[in-house]
């Protein structure tokens, strides 16, 4: 409560940035989020909890930070930010050339193929993040989600105000996806590649005899692919993207979107 308190007072008056007390609180929330020990964003029985100051820490990082170069072998980098460290430690596989910033939370088990975790992010056990895919800044991703080759969650810097993106346990993201707005992933949900989602984004369920539309909002075990509607405009009608339930998650889909057990074991190269 005490950490809270003096975020949401620097986060009101930016002065405060200029006091030890305050950069110390800021620092330490940052430190608790790489242990996955706070989170922007935790599941409350079958609800789901935001907690804007901790988002706000993220965001007061920035301002107190002071620019520096990270040598990384032949690789250099200008940056506020450190990178994320121990890897072995933690039990996390990275490929190269895989980046994590200080700030995120890796659990054991996660694999990271060529790809990048932003600030404030949680990714849960098991989970693989394929190569080229992103995870934005407190995006949370749930145990054993496997985000496919290019998938992109969107972060919550920009805009300030927007919910962090939500994928729980056992979802698979296909290839170049997009998911971002805050927008909500169901346990085991499975996203068809190239499935545009954002928090305001129409979803079709076209399962039934009548059309039933969430907004931003997979349910769990759906099965969602690509899809448009006809929109009426001032200079007539266009089609707009949408996405489109079209049936839930049985075992033949399990079997499509399993991943081989070689490329989450550590001891196998792959």
């Amino acid at each position: 409560m005490e950490l809270r308190q003096i975020i949401e007072q620097a986060w009101d008056n930016r002065e405060l940035l200029k006091e030890s007390n305050t950069v110390e609180a800021i620092r330490s929330v940052i430190e608790e989020l790489d242990k996955g020990r706070l989170r922007v964003a935790e599941p409350k029985g079958e609800e789901w909890q935001v907690n804007e100051w901790v988002k706000k820490a993220v965001l007061l990082y920035f301002p107190i930070q002071q620019m520096k170069t990270i040598e990384v072998g032949p690789f250099e980098f200008h940056d506020k930010m450190d990178l994320k460290r121990n890897y072995e430690q933690l039990g996390v596989r990275v490929v190269p050339h895989a980046v994590a910033r200080y700030g995120a939370f890796l659990a054991k088990g996660v694999v990271m193929m060529p790809s990048y975790v932003n600030i404030g992010a949680y990714v849960d056990s098991g989970t693989m993040v394929d190569t080229w895919a992103t995870v934005g800044s407190c995006a949370q991703v749930g145990k054993n989600v496997h985000l496919s080759g290019g998938v992109g969650l969107g972060g919550v810097l920009e805009p300030v105000q927007a919910a962090p993106v939500i994928v729980e346990d056992g979802a698979f993201i296909g290839s170049r996806s997009i998911l971002v707005e805050g927008c909500h992933i169901g346990k085991e949900a499975v996203i068809g590649a190239g499935v545009t989602i954002t928090g305001s984004s129409k979803i079709f369920d076209v399962t039934g005899t009548e059309e039933k539309i969430y907004k931003g909002y997979v349910p769990p075990r759906s099965v969602v692919i690509p899809g448009s509607y006809t929109k009426k405009f001032p200079a007539g009608e266009f089609q707009v993207p949408c996405a489109l339930i079209i049936g839930q998650r049985k075992e033949s889909t399990d079997l499509k979107t399993s991943l081989n057990d070689v490329l989450r074991d550590h001891a196998v190269a792959v």
